[in-house]
Parts: C-alpha cells; structure tokens; sequence
C-alpha cells in the first residue's frame, strides 16, 4: 500500500510531477495491500496457462490448412480431448500447489526487498533486470534439468513431464508436484539476487511462463520474435529434448543454448540437425520432419553422440 493518500502527497515526496505509467499506479494500487498485490501473481499465472496455449490448440486441430509443415514432429498427432486432460492436470497441479505456494511465500517476497510504491522503474531498468532474471534461472536450471535426469530423479519426479514426447503449449507446466517445487528456486534467485519494483516481478513471471509455454509449442514458426535473440533455445531446440525422452543427455537449457555449448550437452542435437540437413538435402523437405525412424536413429546415431562413443 503506498504512503500516500493523495497524488500531491505523492508528487511532493518525488519532488516532481508524476508521469501517466505512476499517476495510473498510484490509481490502480494507493488502496491496495502489498499482499493483495503479490498475489496478483496466482491471476496471471492461471490467465497464461490458460489462455497463452488456445491458439497453439486451434493451430493443431488445423494443421491440414498449411500448419503441418511448420510442425516439428508431423508424424505426431494430439486430439482435442488429449489436449484438454493436459491442461485439466495442469489446472489441478495449479490449485493444489502453485496457488497455495504464492499464497504463502509473500514473507520470502518482502525479505528480499520487491517494492510495490514510488517512483516506478525506467523501462531500461526493467529491461536491464529481467535479463539479469533470465539468464540466471537458465544457468540453474540447467543444473537442476541435468540431476532430474539422473536414473532417480528421472524415475522419481522427471519422467512426468516427459510424458509427452512431442510437447504441446499446455505441457510446460505439466509436471510432477516436486519439480514444479524445485523449479521454482530458479525463477526466485534472479530476483532475489537483483530485487526490483513488482510489476518487474509481474513481468517476469508472465514472460518465463510465455516462453516456456512458446518452446513447448511443437511448431517452429518462421516468425517468431525470439528467433532474433542471441543464444535462444527455442520450440526446435527443446523439442529434440521430448523427442529423444527420459534417455536424453542433451539440451537441457530452458532458455538459451550456451550451457549446453560449454558444457557438451548439445552434440546429439548438432548431430541429429547435420544428419537431417543431410537428408533435406535429397528430399522436398526442409523443416525438422524426423524422417528417420526414431528408434533407429537414436540407437545408431543420437544416443551415441550424446554419450560421447
């Protein structure tokens, strides 16, 4: 809640007028509780699990109208009904535990100093952060993604969100209660770490889910905007992780490619794109098709690339 009752009062505190982006915040939020505010996080999460998804549903239902060849595993076909019991598991995940988990952890919120009052960040101050936010959680997950595929945590907690082998929107938070628990320490540490305003907190949230909901889309759209970001993982990229399954050594990055470059875990997937190159090549097909088949090609080629033979 903002100490002040009036926009003067405001405006005295800053020592200059407030700008439209603070004057609509102090409208939106002079009322409000800091917790109230917080919790705006179990609103936003549920509008993007729930809506983010639905044009990826409709472009499955139509990929006979052009859709199919941006397709990254075409021999794979999901129905209606398989996509909605993804997103009702989704949904009970989210209100047995991440809602609970946002109601309580408001302490942690505070103790790490997001601020919810006046002035508001600067667009470069918020752009500045959320990268800092990004390429923490990716470091850390990457860590966390390799030991959940490990023989215990694959068998104990991973092996349910590798249940859909070719990922669909709904699958990205498709998980064991478990990791979606540890997975959560590396979206906290970035803020944590670099505590900013909470609608930089607001903001991250919402993107992180976007974007893992954008890699787990099964499409390699030719006009994505996060193809132009340096390092970017992306639908492909994460795609051959589900492709290959609980066997899987390689890419295990959420966002970007880099910790799989330094630390080796990319060569299976390189392999498989040099081998497909190879094929598209003599074929009319120029996107990822999995032309090969796939208990063939990862027994006599990615298996053994990612192992190192």
């Amino acid at each position: 809640m903002l100490p002040f009752e009036t926009i003067e009062e405001a405006t005295i505190f800053l020592g200059r007028n407030l700008t439209v982006a603070e004057t609509l915040w102090f409208n939106y939020s002079a009322k409000k509780s800091d917790y109230c505010l917080y919790c705006h996080n179990i609103l936003f999460l549920f509008l993007i699990f729930s809506v983010v998804p639905v044009p990826l549903v409709f472009v499955e239902m139509m990929r006979s109208l052009g859709f199919d060849k941006y397709k990254i595993q075409p021999k794979v076909s999901l129905s209606l009904s398989d996509m909605f019991r993804c997103y009702k598991d989704v949904m009970r995940m989210f209100v047995l535990v991440v809602g609970p988990l946002q109601l309580v952890s408001y302490p942690s919120i505070k103790m790490i100093g997001i601020r919810t009052g006046l002035p508001l960040p600067s667009a470069w101050e918020i752009l500045a952060q959320l990268g800092v936010y990004f390429m923490i959680e990716d470091y850390t997950n990457y860590w966390i993604h390799r030991f959940l595929h490990g023989k215990w945590g694959y068998e104990k907690i991973h092996r349910v969100h590798h249940e859909f082998t070719a990922p669909i929107g709904f699958a990205a938070p498709y998980a064991h209660w478990a990791e979606v628990l540890i997975l959560g320490i590396p979206s906290f540490l970035g803020p944590a770490i670099v505590p900013g305003h909470i609608i930089t907190f607001w903001l991250w949230i919402a993107l992180r889910q976007i974007e893992a909901i954008e890699t787990h889309s099964g499409y390699d759209f030719p006009w994505t905007p996060t193809r132009y970001i340096p390092f970017y993982g992306g639908a492909d990229y994460h795609d051959y992780h589900h492709y290959v399954g609980g066997q899987s050594q390689s890419n295990f990055a959420s966002v970007f490619t880099y910790c799989d470059y330094i630390y080796g875990t990319d060569k299976g997937y390189r392999y498989h794109k040099k081998v497909l190159r190879k094929v598209s090549c003599c074929t009319s097909f120029v996107v990822y098709p999995l032309l090969l088949d796939k208990a063939s090609f990862l027994d006599k080629f990615g298996l053994a690339i990612e192992r190192g033979i």
